[in-house]
């Protein structure tokens, strides 16, 4: 990493933004539109990258990473004007003459630093909310994702100038030390681990840099004994084993009613089977782990329990089969930590309030799913738990409607973005009172009297 030239380039970002070159309608609209032409021309590159990365099916690929971006750009193109207008807010009586606004100014020089999981769209969608709010930007890739981070400093490079928007490669300790520690970013936008999250946001305190933390944790699936079984059964075994169980709002561990757990396994497993065969190595639909280390603590979770489906696995390739495993207690330690993979741990209930002690043990999930037709269990579960966001009757799905806010609660994160939330995440909202002059109340002047103060009163109850 050339210290000297990142630091040419962030100095040049800051100059154009001081030069308010960013912050016109045209100029956000005109590079929203290059940004996805640039996708549309690297398309089958980046489907390439994706499978020489993560072995990722090209259907895959193309959903959760290209069009996705696609349509966020489309729905952030159709309302910008609208998003930078001036809003103005009701005023109090006792400020008038007066009326209040909002302006949504933008921030200056920003930092997105993307995962390895979904390396190209979730490094480009907080790229879109960047832009269309007005800020330069540099994007750090993982590392984990060699072709992606190659492919994206090549995409950036040939649509951006420099002194706009530009990407930093390297291993992560250069965020600490060199990006974060060193340039005075008007904010920071990173998806990650919580462990990554709790040092971005420490060293971000230094300078009192504003930081969006897209995190994880433990999402739970709840499956209640009036659920559709065939129906909830394929939405679920779909939802957890996407991109080989590699994504942050992937259905964790399944907390099911004892009455329908035998069938509704029966189901999943015909459903791993129907989607991937009867040897899902040999699979063109089925994801790879990431690295060595991710798939050796996979294969330690392995041992656990009871094996309903899968535990097949092979180092050489990083593959580790879709499994199901039964005999799982809150106390085992896959329950512990976000397992981040295709393993899906059962637990059974009876009664609707067995699960509140199991879902708190690991508060705050990035997401949560319920299945069920009963719409005072719905009530019951998204009025006790403190999750992100998340579906009933269906899985991971919520993200993708650019009207829903994503972002987590607690440990799983903080901030919002998609849509006009990822507007707002890279905006700041300026307050403006403005006083017409035609006539000016001698109300709140000195001196001040027993008759002022019982008008106030009255007004201000």
């Amino acid at each position: 990493m050339d210290v000297l030239k990142i630091d040419k380039s962030f100095n040049k970002k800051r100059q154009f933004f001081d030069e308010g070159k960013t912050k016109g309608y045209e100029f956000r609209k005109e590079n929203l539109i290059k940004l996805k032409n640039v996708i549309k021309k690297y398309e089958s590159e980046i489907m390439e990258a994706l499978y020489l990365d993560l072995h990722k099916p090209a259907f895959e690929a193309f959903t959760s990473e290209i069009g996705i971006l696609y349509e966020e750009i489309r729905y952030t193109l159709k309302h910008l004007k609208g998003w930078m207008k001036p809003k103005r807010v009701h005023t109090s009586f006792v400020l008038h003459p007066s009326s209040s606004y909002l302006y949504s100014e933008p921030l200056g020089v920003t930092l997105i630093i993307g995962p390895w999981n979904y390396p190209f769209q979730l490094l480009f969608a907080p790229l879109v909310g960047a832009i269309a709010a007005g800020n330069c930007a540099i994007l750090k890739p993982s590392d984990q994702t060699k072709h992606i981070s190659n492919l994206v400093a090549k995409i950036i490079q040939e649509t951006y100038e420099d002194n706009y928007i530009s990407v930093v490669q390297g291993p992560g300790s250069i965020i600490g030390s060199h990006l974060i520690q060193r340039f005075p970013f008007n904010h920071i936008f990173f998806t990650g681990s919580p462990s990554v999250g709790k040092k971005i946001l420490s060293m971000a305190a230094d300078t009192l840099t504003p930081v969006t933390l897209e995190l994880g944790g433990k999402s739970p699936v709840i499956v209640h004994k009036d659920a559709n079984i065939d129906i909830s059964a394929r939405k679920l075994t779909w939802a957890k084993f996407f991109n080989a169980g590699q994504t942050c709002v992937c259905p964790d561990y399944l907390l099911i009613h004892e009455s329908i757990k035998d069938v509704f396994i029966e189901k999943m497993i015909y459903y791993i089977k129907d989607f991937f065969g009867e040897n899902p190595i040999e699979s063109e639909n089925f994801a790879r782990i990431i690295n060595k280390k991710r798939y050796e603590i996979l294969e330690n979770w392995l041992h656990e329990g009871t094996l309903l489906i899968g535990g097949q696995c092979d180092k050489n390739s990083l593959f580790i089969a879709p499994t199901i495993i039964d005999q799982i207690t809150p106390e085992s330690s896959i329950m512990q930590d976000e397992i981040f993979g295709p393993i899906l741990p059962v637990i059974t209930y009876k009664d609707i309030n067995e699960i509140v002690p199991i879902i708190r043990k690991n508060r705050y999930p990035l997401s949560l799913y319920l299945y069920t037709r009963n719409k005072e269990l719905e009530k019951f579960v998204i009025e006790t738990f403190e999750f992100g966001g998340g579906c009933i009757n269906n899985g991971i799905l919520h993200l993708v409607n650019p009207n829903l806010p994503f972002g987590g609660v607690g440990n799983s994160g903080m901030g919002r973005y998609h849509g006009k939330s990822s507007f707002d995440a890279f905006s700041h909202k300026k307050s403006i009172l403005k006083t017409k002059q035609w006539i000016d109340p001698p109300l709140l002047y000195a001196p001040y009297s027993d008759g002022k103060l019982k008008f106030v009163r009255k007004i201000f109850k």
